[in-house]
């Protein structure tokens, strides 16, 4: 057994079904001992709209058919919560994580990876915190990122959006979240004086930060590309 660290890899731009397949198969090796350490993904993904399985009919205003004609992939997919989106300029991070290291507690988890998203937006000056009785990231009333998982045998996988400098008007192609009224924002929008080449970068070094404090593992950046293809007939 390694010593208890969180490996985290940047991934860079990723297909949506690629990266789906490479987490399933990653929880796989958690479960089954082949990997034995905690993951977290940093990712991006082109435009996609997710429907998890909480997902109402009137979170999406728009026929599935439509937002494939607005060049939008669809994934139907196996994780908590409702519609949410994904784009370039969204980091994306899914913690491939043995929750039987840390707490076996699906509501643990869920605020601890809201801590962590709130510790790195504190480094840019932004007032994040939670919003009682739903899940994700909130500042100023307005949410910055999504979260949605999946747990089986006590392994993590799907994880959270955080915006950074996402195209916002994309979000009102959905209802986010499936919560009515809500109005999605970045950092980019929040903190308007960062914008520049290396944003991106700085927020995964943060983020990767905040996970190290909150879950108390020391971080490991390992370089290297581990998507896969995804299965044929995964999006949806």
């Amino acid at each position: 057994m390694s010593e208890p660290v969180i490996e985290v890899r940047d991934l860079g731009r990723v297909g949506y079904g690629a990266a789906l397949e490479l987490q399933r198969e990653l929880c796989r090796e958690r479960q089954s001992g082949r990997l034995d350490r905690d993951l977290l993904l940093l990712l991006e993904h082109d435009p996609v709209v997710t429907l998890g399985r909480a997902t109402r009919g009137s979170s999406l205003p728009l026929p599935i058919e439509a937002l494939r004609a607005r060049g939008l992939d669809v994934f139907e997919v196996e994780r908590g919560g409702d519609v949410t989106l994904h784009a370039p300029g969204q980091l994306v991070g899914y913690p491939i994580f043995d929750l039987q290291g840390h707490r076996p507690d699906l509501h643990w988890y869920l605020r601890q990876l809201e801590e962590a998203l709130i510790v790195a937006l504190s480094a840019f000056g932004i007032p994040a915190e939670r919003n009682p009785g739903l899940t994700g990231v909130w500042t100023r009333g307005r949410k910055i990122a999504s979260i949605g998982i999946h747990v089986k045998q006590w392994v993590t996988f799907h994880g959270f959006a955080l915006n950074v400098t996402t195209a916002l008007d994309l979000f009102d192609l959905i209802v986010p979240c499936g919560i009515t009224g809500v109005t999605m924002t970045s950092i980019a929008r929040e903190a308007p004086g960062l914008v520049g080449p290396a944003l991106v970068r700085k927020v995964q070094n943060e983020v990767a930060a905040g996970f190290g404090k909150v879950f108390a593992r020391p971080i490991r950046r390992v370089a290297g590309d581990m998507a896969v293809e995804p299965e044929p007939g995964q999006g949806r």
